[in-house]
């Protein structure tokens, strides 16, 4: 309707609404019992609204959809401004609460009552069924794990969506998704759980390890056949060695292999790499030292580093003249180019020469006899301009007739004579390179020596 009803605010109905009260108060006050209608009449009580416009001064009565849209407005228009249970008679007949009001709702912004109206109406709500297939959420497990060490997760099993038909009700509101009810769901894949070990061992997370890692023994024990301190042994294990981490059936034992030998230990006896830096170091050293018996084979290398000839040579208390420090050099050179073992190729020189106070050794820098015979020593050996010279000799005399089977190959392209061979050791050179029966176990002696000063 294009008319002045749309430029009305609410406080020129109210104060219209007002006016109306008044007059029917004032009707009431001189009301007379009507009179009963005929029969025949069907009385109606009309109402009639008259509204005024700015352009004419003449009154008119609305028609009835006027006052259809006149109700409702009012109608909205209470219901917007006025609590539920309050009555209008009572809140705003006095005419200064009227105006409290109107200047209460001219501070705000004003209502267009049938806009709000119209952009209701307008609304595009729409509900539609639909089944369409969806996912179904994995669930994750977790489970505690005293072979992992502690705070650490390791997955075991990844999880695998589920798939399932849902049919359900959706509700749209100009075109956006406002909600949906499921009306029924049909598995069609059953979800895969996801597993998750946590570990829960300290003692792991203390030296950074895992089960079939290598740790390595703080003090020499034995090796047990169960997890009890009154069980049988199986093997001694020495301070510094390694062992294969194996089980671990409680925070006090573990399960090991030490060169494939298996047995249990207390972990209290057991460090790693984490935990003891320099362990590596001394398990290397320790590998070379439980290989060192009577019988052991000399035709091959030491595995000792130059570092190690250098410990081993440097400041021994019994080398006066310091022969064997300025030559350890040598040494090692001989044991790499001929494959002989340094230290006992040194443990000789030692005995020979008495760490080289002997005269032979003195003047002819001969540090093993080396050419000698019982009755004339001194004039029967060899003399050599320098130490070194006389090393690499013996070095290759040893090699090609005292410690390998015939045919051998050997240095610079030679194979062994082994006119002299009863067999790589100690025992073997023996026989035939001097004539005390009891020279062997004479330069063992001396082998150990060296040998223990890398510990």
């Amino acid at each position: 309707m294009l008319d002045n009803h749309n430029n009305r605010n609410l406080s020129d109905v109210f104060k219209e609404l007002q006016e109306i009260q008044r007059v029917q108060t004032t009707s009431e006050e001189n009301y007379e019992p009507p009179k009963p209608p005929p029969k025949s009449t069907n009385v109606k009580k009309n109402f009639t609204f008259h509204f005024h416009r700015n352009n004419s001064n003449k009154n008119s009565d609305l028609k009835l959809s006027h006052i259809i849209v006149g109700c409702g407005i009012l109608i909205v228009g209470l219901a917007v401004l006025f609590p539920k249970n309050t009555s209008f008679t009572q809140s705003y007949a006095k005419e200064d609460t009227l105006q409290e009001i109107s200047e209460y709702e001219l501070n705000r912004h004003r209502l267009n009552i049938q806009s709000i109206i119209s952009e209701n109406a307008d609304m595009d709500r729409v509900k539609e069924q639909v089944t369409e297939e969806r996912e179904i959420e994995f669930m994750t497990e977790y489970n505690n794990n005293p072979t992992l060490p502690k705070g650490e997760e390791i997955i075991e099993q990844e999880g695998t969506p589920g798939k399932e038909n849902v049919t359900a009700v959706k509700t749209y509101e100009s075109g956006n998704f406002v909600e949906e009810i499921i009306l029924s769901k049909e598995k069609l894949v059953e979800p895969i759980s996801k597993i998750v070990n946590i570990g829960t061992s300290e003692f792991l997370a203390k030296h950074k390890v895992h089960i079939g890692d290598i740790m390595y023994l703080v003090t020499t024990d034995n090796l047990k056949e169960t997890p009890d301190i009154s069980s049988n042994d199986v093997a001694e294990v020495k301070n510094y060695l390694d062992v294969k981490l194996l089980e671990l059936p409680s925070e006090e034992w573990c399960k090991v292999s030490f060169d494939n030998i298996e047995g249990y230990i207390k972990t209290s006896n057991l460090t790693s790499s984490y935990t003891m830096p320099n362990i590596i170091e001394k398990n290397r050293i320790q590998r070379i030292l439980i290989k060192i018996n009577l019988d052991m084979e000399l035709n091959r290398t030491s595995g000792l580093t130059l570092n190690d000839y250098k410990k081993i040579f440097t400041n021994l208390p019994n080398d006066k003249n310091k022969i064997f420090q300025d030559n350890y050099t040598a040494f090692y050179n001989a044991e790499k180019k001929y494959n002989i073992n340094g230290i006992f190729l040194a443990s000789i020189a030692i005995h020979e020469s008495g760490w080289g106070t002997s005269q032979i050794a003195m003047d002819k820098k001969n540090l093993f006899g080396y050419g000698s015979y019982d009755a004339t020593p001194y004039e029967s050996s060899f003399e050599f301009e320098n130490y070194v010279e006389g090393i690499e000799t013996v070095a290759k005399s040893l090699v090609k007739y005292y410690l390998n089977p015939s045919g051998t190959k050997i240095y610079d392209g030679e194979t062994a004579a082994a006119w002299y061979y009863n067999g790589p050791t100690l025992k073997g050179v023996n026989t035939r390179y001097a004539s005390d029966p009891e020279w062997h176990e004479k330069v063992y002696n001396y082998m150990e020596t060296l040998y223990n000063r890398l510990q």
